[in-house]
């Protein structure tokens, strides 16, 4: 049925040149549009940088690498940014809102993201979930991971701190401030859509995160990933 110079053969050629064309085209550009969007917005931070608290922050946290920055900004902001050299971006709305103990706590739960380089590990992520949209089990490991790294985040918040009480009063200041980031490049915002989880383990830390796929998800990505390898066979045998 699919032997070589058959119609079928030539069909199936066909339909994988072209979700290659498609995978590839798309990841192309994403990847611009991240680099573009990722420079405007570092060019705005850099213009928001506050010179003098970002030394003092460096200089109280012993940050050898200068890896902290400081903008003027009146919301409460905290995130990393960055996936070569992944930074620890905070608004002076956030230091002037947060005591000292809740502060640090926000900053070791964004040293965590830093070092595991986790804006360059979700913006992956997010690219294999739009080229491969067809696949669900690909979103599933993308909602999952940012759910995940937040919660081992907090984890290490946690052991660096000695107490559960920063990290939760901060989070629950956060929260109350409200900040919704729009639309930017990818980063890794202290207080993002996994709040709720992330409060669910400093209650109860035992109680497990459901992660699971759904069955319904499962059968889809599998009859995908076959179908995909069905054509790659018949074109190299």
């Amino acid at each position: 049925m699919f032997k070589e110079s058959s119609f079928y053969y030539f069909l199936v050629l066909l339909l994988l040149n072209a979700f290659i064309a498609y995978t590839v085209l798309v990841t192309l550009i994403k990847v611009t549009e991240q680099y573009i969007v990722a420079k405007k917005f570092k060019q705005k931070l850099v213009h928001l940088k506050s010179i003098e608290l970002t030394n003092i922050m460096n200089e109280e946290y012993n940050r050898q690498n200068q890896d902290i920055m400081v903008i003027h900004h009146n919301q409460s902001l905290a995130f990393t940014i960055g996936c070569m050299k992944p930074y620890i971006v905070l608004s002076s709305g956030l230091i002037e809102m947060l005591e000292d103990h809740e502060l640090e706590a926000v900053i070791e739960h964004e040293t965590f993201h830093q070092r595991n380089r986790d804006p360059l590990k979700v913006f992956i992520l997010q690219l294999i979930s739009q080229s491969l949209w067809f696949i669900p089990v690909t979103k599933w490991a993308y909602q999952n991971y940012k759910i995940m790294s937040e919660v081992l985040a907090d984890g290490y918040a946690i052991q660096r701190t000695g107490s559960e009480l920063g990290l939760g009063s901060a989070l629950l200041k956060l929260i109350k401030n409200g900040f919704h980031p729009g639309i930017g490049p990818v980063l890794i915002h202290f207080s993002d859509e996994s709040v709720n989880y992330r409060l669910q383990q400093l209650v109860d830390p035992q109680k497990t995160i459901p992660v699971r796929l759904k069955t319904t998800s499962i059968v889809i990505s599998i009859h995908a990933l076959f179908l995909f390898m069905s054509m790659v066979l018949v074109t190299i045998t």
